[in-house]
């Protein structure tokens, strides 16, 4: 089923993200977490693609996995960059074959090896090409980016919001947003774009905070504030497992409260491929997925 169709039939929403392990225990460890929230009858769930499109295969063969065997919408990411026109037409067309209807299009992120965007003859260059490529065949309803506090190449937040709306130009029939830890900012930047006549359902992206040192790391690539608070707890706690799965969960269910309060529905969790904080945020906050 596609996003769009989900969101406008259903008042509420809970989805998540996984990436694609790199060994045969961390692929253990996936399944199992997805299983484990299978019971909160996920709305859909979406699989990453590594930085330079360097999981492309990976991704596929677990996208199909999940696909087969669960009854949810398997949405996988995919990178303009480090590919051209014909490698993408591949893996849309392979898309296509084993029934996925969705897809969240990003530009992409170079490798850790190098800091340069690669330059690809008849590529992508910005995530608003592949939007318009993808949205050429009619077949998927297209995600896409969005960023709070401003993509970390953008001048401004006003320039950040003219790139937004060219992505909605392009094709774009949904956003889910980069992480943030203070709603603050995700609440400026609803207000930003209902001023830019922005009308497309906009998903708050929610990091899980199973791994301070990963946290940091991601939240430092993508320019996301941390909260003094919240890197006081992370400092005072690193080295106690049990208190940073009690920080973990305080945290993300009085974030995710708030939004609530504030007439917010639909939610997309940044699990890290781990089942036990996201499952008890869930359940303090009744958030269920409606059938």
């Amino acid at each position: 089923m596609k996003i769009r169709d989900i969101i406008e039939s259903k008042g509420r929403t809970v989805s998540f993200e996984f990436f694609p392990p790199k060994t045969q225990r961390g692929e253990d460890v996936l399944f199992e977490t997805i299983k484990r929230l299978s019971v909160f009858k996920p709305d859909y769930v979406s699989i990453t693609y590594g930085a330079g499109g360097t999981t492309k295969d990976k991704t596929m063969s677990v996208v199909e996995r999940i696909n087969r065997d669960n009854p949810f919408s398997v949405v996988p990411h995919l990178t303009g960059i480090g590919c051209n026109k014909k490698e993408i037409t591949a893996i849309v067309e392979y898309y296509k074959r084993i029934g996925i209807e969705n897809i969240l299009a990003f530009r992409g992120d170079p490798t850790e090896e190098t800091s340069k965007l690669p330059k690809i003859k008849d590529g992508f260059n910005y995530a608003k090409d592949l939007i318009a490529f993808l949205n050429e065949s009619n077949s998927f309803c297209i995600g896409a980016g969005v960023y709070p506090e401003g993509h970390p190449d953008s001048l401004d937040l006003n320039m950040d919001m003219f790139y937004t709306k060219e992505k909605v130009s392009a094709g774009a029939d949904f956003f889910v947003t980069q992480m943030f830890f203070d709603n603050s900012f995700f609440y400026d930047f609803l207000r930003r774009a209902d001023k830019a006549e922005i009308n497309v359902p906009i998903i708050p992206g929610i990091m899980l905070l199973n791994n301070f040192p990963k946290v940091k790391q991601l939240s430092g690539m993508c320019k996301a504030t941390i909260p003094v608070e919240l890197d006081k707890l992370m400092v005072k706690y690193a080295d106690s497992p049990e208190s940073i799965q009690k920080v973990s969960i305080d945290y993300t269910t009085k974030q995710c409260e708030d939004l609530l309060s504030q007439g917010i529905k639909h939610f997309h969790f940044y699990t890290l491929n781990q089942w036990q904080i996201v499952s008890k945020v869930i359940e303090n906050l009744s958030l269920k997925a409606k059938s």
